[in-house]
């Protein structure tokens, strides 16, 4: 005799789904771990899957736009510039099966993001936009290569993807989230955690204005010797001239056999 009694509640049952289809179960508490090392590695096989072994990071306030008010006009013309010289001049428009060194990289946003992106895209070279899911929901800018362009979950996993390949780190002016990025490469770099890699601030009166870095050595919080884990620049050009001089961008375009 064939039992006839229909199976449906166990096929539908959530404990029945694969693990992998299960949205629930890979959203929940517990596969927490699961979610960052997701987020590590799929933009991990993406970029070396481009050839992307070092990029050039750039910062900045995502309220500066295309000709702003009073200095923001300059600082965003300079960030696309910046987008421009570094890829013209880093490697990153190395397309010959080698690895692309120096690739402009951001935060993905508008603003200065989207200016660093633009000044990539204004010379055919590819750029990285890392976006961060908001409450108030950022949309990736028009000009990060879109093959390159990822979304995180995590600010953690982010800002890890951000400093791991950066050859040079470049900050524009911008406000709290510009000022944790910016404090979490100068702390990899005070404490060893990081390659001496060029910190450069650009507009040095912008800088000066909003932090008092001669206050943190008179109460002893940081040490004189920390001032120089970064410079200031003025003009894109002379950002390039600084990472120039540190060795950025000297062995553009060099066929290797190294694996990222």
């Amino acid at each position: 005799m064939t039992d006839s009694k229909p199976n449906t509640p166990q096929m539908d049952s959530p404990s029945y789904r694969l693990p992998a289809l299960d949205s629930d179960f890979l959203l929940g508490d517990s596969m927490r771990g699961v979610r960052f090392l997701l987020e590590y590695a799929k933009p991990e096989e993406v970029l070396r899957r481009w050839g992307v072994r070092s990029t050039i990071v750039v910062f900045g306030s995502a309220r500066i736009h295309e000709g702003g008010a009073g200095q923001h006009a300059r600082w965003y013309d300079e960030a696309r510039a910046v987008g421009r010289i570094v890829s013209e001049r880093g490697g990153a428009l190395v397309s010959n099966g080698t690895f692309r060194d120096n690739v402009i990289a951001t935060g993905g946003g508008p603003g200065i993001m989207a200016a660093a992106n633009r000044g990539a895209a204004d010379v055919g070279a590819p750029s990285i936009g890392f976006n961060i899911t908001l409450p108030h929901e950022q949309e990736p800018n028009a000009y990060s290569t879109p093959e390159l362009t990822f979304r995180f979950h995590y600010f953690a996993m982010r800002k890890m993807h951000l400093a791991m390949r950066a050859n040079a780190l470049i900050v524009f002016p911008g406000g709290f989230g510009t000022f944790d990025e910016m404090f979490e490469l100068l702390t990899l770099r005070q404490t060893g955690k990081a390659p001496p890699i060029p910190i450069v601030l650009f507009d040095s009166a912008y800088w000066k204005k909003v932090i008092n870095f001669e206050a943190l050595i008179e109460e002893g919080v940081i040490s004189k010797s920390d001032l120089g884990l970064f410079d200031y620049a003025e003009t894109a050009e002379e950002v390039w001239q600084m990472l120039a001089k540190a060795g950025v961008g000297m062995h553009a375009g060099e066929q290797t056999g190294d694996s990222l």
